[in-house]
């Protein structure tokens, strides 16, 4: 007897996922009809009835749906999954970690499951569960090499160096010119605070691919240099990465505030908003929730085009633009802002020289430039690039840079921009102001 013959619906599911699959949501709306019509009670239908209403936008749509489809079949692991990836991705990471943690228990030994589940860990900051999982799945698949990636870069997180050095060791014993290994041991030694461990892996990368910019930063970093700039494809996969869940995650995660502080200073020095503000790294759009619509022109500029999406559903940004700050701002136009905001993004640009000038130069007279930095010990280098990637400035020589540029006064003030692993992350927000 055929699938066909004990499964009515099994043909119409079949359609169904193929036609949400390639976008023809209208046909698929009517394939469920009929699996409905054939068996009212069909979790199976719910679900597919929930990803097909999420692509359509309709989110309280599928949370109904899936939801449902959970309520007629309570221990049905893929409606569970399913339902559990709706919230992760909808930031609700409390019950999506409860719900992937019931599906885990349900179906032990499911590979689809346990992708799943790492993948709801990995977007809920959840790196302790990440792992557990990811030991797990070692288990089931032994020597599986993207588990094992997996593992050793969320252990470098938590950091347990060794055990991850030891991975990557492992893996590259077995795979020498394995181009994602070698990445992965780099970073490992960087993150372990001894990048000079790492110089032959970069040398290697370098012998795979001599132009490779990412590649060449690395072999910088391992020879104790600190490079100028991060190159944009290194932060880029970050980035992308994080625009689901970036806002959650930073002001409720991290207790990020600078937005708002920020966003109440400008609006008490322009009450009426008849300003135009240039947001440097905008990210998911903080600062343009913060500052409402203005009586004048906010542009963000993202090197995401997927943190740029996010920012444009709040609907309060005039325009965007996809590129990396410093060329943003060689590339305007004197005298257009009567704000520049860079908010938790010159942590990744490296050597604010030329754009601190840059900025001065495009704002209008009486404008001023607003933007925060990770703090650097005034013993040490001017330019500091902390194991974690990101770049810590001296106050002093952040203070002579905005002089030198021309900014009549510049004030600083020390803050706690968020927090990481519980701990506060110290450093200072500027405001440099152009003469009228």
């Amino acid at each position: 007897m055929s699938a066909t013959a004990t499964d009515p619906n099994l043909k119409h599911l079949t359609k169904a996922r193929e036609q949400i699959a390639k976008g023809d949501l209208k046909n698929a709306a009517l394939t469920l009809n009929k699996a409905i019509a054939l068996w009212p009670q069909d979790a199976r239908v719910y679900m597919l009835g929930g990803l097909l209403a999420e692509k359509a936008g309709n989110v309280k749509g599928a949370f109904e749906a899936l939801r449902k489809s959970v309520a007629l079949a309570p221990a049905w692991g893929p409606g569970l999954l399913e339902l559990a990836l709706l919230l992760a991705r909808q930031n609700q990471f409390k019950e999506a970690v409860e719900t992937a943690e019931k599906v885990a228990a349900l179906e032990p030994k499911n590979l689809q499951v346990l992708a799943g589940v790492i993948d709801i860990a990995h977007r809920a900051g959840h790196t302790e569960m990440a792992v557990r999982h990811l030991r797990r799945g070692l288990e089931l698949v032994p020597g599986d090499v993207a588990l094992r990636r997996l593992l050793a870069r969320d252990l470098s997180e938590q950091g347990h160096h060794e055990e991850s050095m030891a991975l990557w060791d492992a893996l590259l014993e077995q795979h020498p010119e394995d181009a994602q290994s070698l990445v992965g041991r780099v970073q490992a030694c960087i993150t372990a605070g001894k990048p000079a461990q790492a110089r032959e892996d970069a040398a290697a990368l370098l012998n795979l691919a001599p132009g490779d910019a990412v590649y060449q930063y690395y072999a910088q970093l391992t020879q104790g240099e600190t490079p100028a700039q991060q190159p944009a494809a290194l932060m880029l996969p970050l980035f992308d990465g994080m625009a689901e869940f970036y806002d959650v995650h930073m002001v409720r995660s991290l207790k990020y505030q600078l937005p708002k502080q920020v966003a109440e200073k400008i609006i008490a020095r322009h009450p009426d908003k008849k300003i135009n503000v240039l947001d440097l790294g905008c990210g998911t759009g903080l600062l343009g929730v913060c500052l409402g619509r203005l009586d004048g022109a906010l542009i963000g500029v993202d090197l995401s085009m997927k943190m740029i999406e996010q920012a444009a559903r709040h609907n309060v940004y005039d325009r965007f633009h996809t590129v990396n700050l410093h060329d943003a701002l060689r590339e305007t136009p004197d005298g257009l802002y009567q704000v520049i905001a860079a908010l938790d993004v010159f942590i990744y640009a490296g050597d604010l020289t030329q754009a601190v000038s840059d900025a001065f130069r495009v704002l209008a007279p009486d404008g001023i430039l607003i933007f925060s930095c990770e703090i650097a010990d005034e013993s040490g280098a001017n330019l500091v690039l902390l194991p974690a990637g990101r770049y810590a400035h001296k106050r002093s020589h952040v203070e002579a840079l905005c002089k030198a540029a021309g900014f009549d006064t510049v004030d600083v003030q020390e803050t706690v921009l968020r927090h990481e692993n519980h701990q506060p992350v110290h450093g200072f927000v500027v405001t440099a102001h152009k003469r009228a």
